[in-house]
This record gives C-alpha cells, structure tokens and sequence, in this order.
C-alpha cells in the first residue's frame, strides 16, 4: 500500500510517505501544507495487480499531490486488477490531486473505488481521466466506485459506473473514449465566464451539499477542457506553501 499522511507539528508539517507499486517523493513542504509527486515503480496494472494509495491530511492542513506519469491497465490474465483509494480529510484540511489519466488496454478488467471522508470545513479538489483503450483500440472492462461521505457518514456523492469498451452501454459514452471529471467538494465553484471559442466546455453539476463536478466528453485527454477547469476551481480551496 501506498501512504501519503501529512500533520501539523512545531516546524515544518510532518510527512508519512510510505511506498506501494507507487513510490511517493516529497516536492515540498512549508509551515501548514506539503506537494507530493507519484511515481510508478513499474509497469502497472497487470492482471492480478493491486494498488492501494491511502491518503491522510491532517487538521488545518494543505496537501498537493501531482502524478508523474499516467496508469495504464494492461489486459488481463483471467484475474482481475484493483486500483483502490482512501482519501481522509481533517477539519479544515484540503487536498487538491491533479490526477493523470488512467487507460483500460484492450484485454483489461479493472475493479477502481475511491473512498473520501471529508472532515468539518474540508476541501477536496480531484482529477479523474478514465480512457478505453490506446490509439486504435476499443478498450476493456471498467468497473468504477466514487463514495464521498462527511466524517458523521452523510453522503456527498456516490456514483458507480460499469464501461466496456468491447460492449459500449447506450446513453453512456456514446463514440466517445475519455471521461475526464473535475470533482470539488467542500466548496462552491466560481462562476466562469464563458469562452466564446469554447462554448460548451466540460458540463458542471452543482451538488446538493457544497461542492461540484465538472465532465467532459472526448477522444482525447488533453482536449477535453477540464485541465483548464481545475486550476479556475483551485483557489476555492485556497493554495498552501507546497505548491498546492
């Protein structure tokens, strides 16, 4: 299992990283928050692979996290790879991942859950890319879980979404292959003007609770204007010294 846990102390914060099939390094760190890259120790998934990341902030604490590289899932040997996380948040604690995307091969079956516990006054900005298939392909098996709950277990958010690229669901992703999300939660997102060059844009949905989710839909990653979207939300939760 990959850790990234982050607390306040006299000094600098404090820093738990402990490495998994991904390899957490310290960018940074100041009085109240910390940026941290992740870097993938080897080639991942493969059939059967499992990786865990549990992420922990501390109360009043700021915490930045920047993939390296993206996950590609590789097609599967009869048994299927797991890709799981945990996020916790403490009072007033906020967490921005800038996450990069994660592609399902052809031949992959992929089971993902993100588990988010958001404490009192919390802040959670995250990136999700999710892809079938590389260039050319059709991809596979996806079978994703979001459950984003307050620390007395209310809930925030849950989706579940079952993508196959080799069975497309109607009403789903249509010909499209990217499902890129931007989620913020904790805070209101700031109205954004709209760009005459870009009219449409990733499609925002205001939770009931404060918080948000901005889609989109594509062919490819870089085009989807959620990129763009995660730095206007950024400043809602607030930057810290890390770079966060």
């Amino acid at each position: 299992m990959t850790r990234i846990a982050v607390e306040r102390a006299a000094g600098p914060v404090r820093l738990h990283l402990a490495p998994g099939l991904l390899q957490p390094r310290l960018v940074s760190r100041g009085g109240t928050s910390a940026q941290v890259a992740l870097v993938a120790s080897g080639a991942t998934l493969l059939g059967g692979d499992e990786v865990a990341v549990d992420v922990e902030v501390g109360d009043g604490c700021t915490l930045g996290i920047e993939d390296v590289g993206g996950t590609v899932a590789y097609e599967s040997t009869g048994a299927p790879s797991r890709f799981d996380v945990r996020i916790r948040l403490g009072v007033g604690a906020r967490l921005i991942w800038r996450a990069h995307p994660f592609v399902v091969t052809d031949g992959a079956d992929v089971r993902r859950r993100t588990a988010i516990t958001l404490g009192e006054g919390a802040a959670l900005l995250l990136r999700e890319t999710l892809v079938l298939g590389r260039t050319g392909e059709r991809g596979g098996r996806l079978a994703t879980a979001l459950e984003a709950r307050s620390t007395r277990g209310a809930p925030l958010l849950i989706e579940h979404l079952d993508l196959d690229g080799a069975s497309p669901r109607p009403g789903v992703l249509g010909g499209h292959r990217v499902l890129d999300t931007a989620l913020l939660l904790g805070r209101r997102p700031p109205e954004a003007p709209v760009d005459p060059a870009d009219p449409v844009g990733p499609r925002v949905l205001h939770l009931e609770q404060p918080g948000a989710i901005g889609r989109a839909l594509g062919a490819s990653a870089h085009a989807t204007g959620v990129a763009a979207m995660m730095e206007a939300w950024a400043p809602a939760v607030g930057a810290g010294e890390g770079g966060a």
